[in-house]
């Protein structure tokens, strides 16, 4: 096997940078109940896992909450959520949702009091990124129609594009500014040291976007442009995650300055891998694509060895690819899948 000339920090900034790494950065997205079980079969502790199967996992920086204790039994947005459990993993789901039952913006002003950019502490920040020099740092970033839908109500939040535009703006205005102010501090915290930034929204479902394009035109992409313009302006990089089929809006992101493209969900309508790279491949870094609704969970081994080999064709032909599984591996995942996803992904990435 080649000798790595460089840290993951290096890699990941080099294909961000259209230039070539050593090798394929590999980056890991897993809820609890599967990482466990990773670490059970593997025999060791989380940063032992990192380390044996070369992922590159960033490092995510934020503050720390200092504001006004919130009720009992909510969060700090008066959010009430409930702990699920579905036989093979558990999910925190809405109980309460404290802005559905407003008709108005008066309403909610009258009622409801936003959380301030001042209620988080950024001083602990350069500790968090301290002895990490050899790491990619995320940091910022905003996904507040997912915020919405939470304060709303989920079919109320889809309902509201319609009924109610003038409580979506202004929801959204609040939101957007909150995400704003912290991601600004961030940045004002560590100058320099933040190369990813989260800008999201989850836009498709399995077999088209869940918007219309004008909707999102309307509410999303102006304020999103924003969040982008900041992030890029402070040498960060726009990491845009949505799940699904939106290939329709693509375009559009990539106008507002989107950079990186993630979860890459192929067996989406829509979302093909030859196409995705065909058409935007030139201004697109793709992190993900590694299926995690078929191959993974329910494939062999050997599945997943393919697949990570038919991406780095595909996907890495050229460069700008980062090698990781299209969203959350799940619960019902065989460990041996994740350990040949990532043994795979080391012997092929090679450039």
């Amino acid at each position: 096997m080649p000798k790595e000339t460089m840290t993951s920090r290096e890699r990941w900034l080099a294909v961000l940078n259209r230039q070539p790494p050593d090798r394929v950065p590999m980056d890991i997205w897993i809820v609890p109940e599967a990482l466990d079980k990773l670490l059970d079969h593997m025999g060791c502790d989380y940063d032992t896992a990192l380390e044996r199967l070369h992922i590159d996992t960033p490092l995510t920086v934020g503050p720390k909450y200092i504001g006004p204790e919130p009720q009992e039994g909510l969060d700090i947005w008066g959010v009430r959520t409930q702990v699920i459990d579905y036989g093979t993993g558990t999910y925190v789901e809405l109980a309460s949702s404290p802005l559905e039952a407003y008709a108005s913006v008066d309403e909610i002003e009258a009622n409801y009091t936003w959380p301030s950019p001042d209620h988080w502490d950024y001083s602990e920040i350069p500790d968090q990124v301290c002895g990490n020099d050899h790491r990619i740092i995320r940091g910022g970033g905003s996904e507040p129609f997912l915020r919405y839908k939470i304060l709303r109500g989920e079919q109320q939040a889809f309902l509201d594009l319609l009924m109610n535009p003038e409580i979506v703006h202004y929801c959204l205005d609040k939101l957007f500014e909150i995400a704003y102010q912290e991601t600004l501090r961030i940045f004002e915290t560590i100058p320099g040291q933040v190369s990813i930034t989260y800008v999201a929204e989850d836009l498709g479902g399995q077999d088209g976007i869940m918007y219309a394009p004008d909707q999102c035109r309307e509410f999303l992409f102006p304020r999103m442009k924003r969040m982008m313009d900041l992030t890029r302006q402070n040498g960060s990089h726009v990491f845009t995650h949505s799940d699904g089929s939106f290939r329709e809006v693509l375009p559009d992101l990539i106008d507002i300055g989107m950079q990186v493209l993630n979860p890459v969900q192929w067996r989406c309508k829509g979302m093909d891998r030859e196409g995705l790279k065909r058409d935007f491949g030139d201004r697109l870094v793709f992190h993900g694509g590694v299926d995690n609704q078929h191959t993974i969970p329910f494939g062999t081994p050997d599945d997943v060895r393919q697949e990570v080999q038919d991406n780095y064709r595909i996907l890495g032909d050229g460069g700008g690819y980062i090698l990781a599984p299209c969203h959350n591996i799940q619960a019902v995942t065989p460990p041996e899948n994740i350990v040949a996803l990532y043994e795979a992904g080391y012997e092929h990435g090679w450039r």
